[in-house]
């Protein structure tokens, strides 16, 4: 039976989906653990015995980079969050259908975005 007749995945192709999903949420978790680890890493970087402009320079860059990795890191997060709702839906036997048009979306688009809820069709039109 062709994709386009089909209302869901098979089973097979569904654990399939399971394992690219898991790959890749071990990735971004190991991803969002490292960001964390920098946004609270505290340790001085060893310029006490340099110029105060120097030290206020890097305080400076240190605070943006914190600020930048904390933004990263959420939106880590949000991946992670929407790689475990993606299982859920596998769990479901809902993973893969377009929410917008309730068709499948195509095993070639999951494998690069795992955790699509639109076909490229309603994405692409904003919906």
């Amino acid at each position: 039976m062709s994709e386009e007749n089909r209302t869901r995945y098979s089973d097979e192709e569904l654990a399939e989906f399971k394992e690219i999903i898991l790959q890749k949420l071990e990735k971004a978790r190991q991803d969002y653990d490292l960001l964390r680890a920098t946004i609270t890493h505290t340790s001085s970087n060893g310029t006490d015995d340099t110029s105060p402009t120097f030290k206020i320079l890097e305080e400076g860059a240190a605070t943006l980079s914190k600020e930048e990795s904390g933004r990263l890191a959420q939106r880590q997060l949000k991946f992670i969050q929407h790689l475990e709702a993606a299982l859920i839906r596998i769990e479901n036997k809902t993973y893969g259908i377009c929410r917008e048009t309730g068709k499948l979306i195509p095993k070639e688009r999951l494998k690069v975005v795992p955790h699509a809820t639109l076909c490229i069709e309603m994405k692409e039109s904003g919906k």
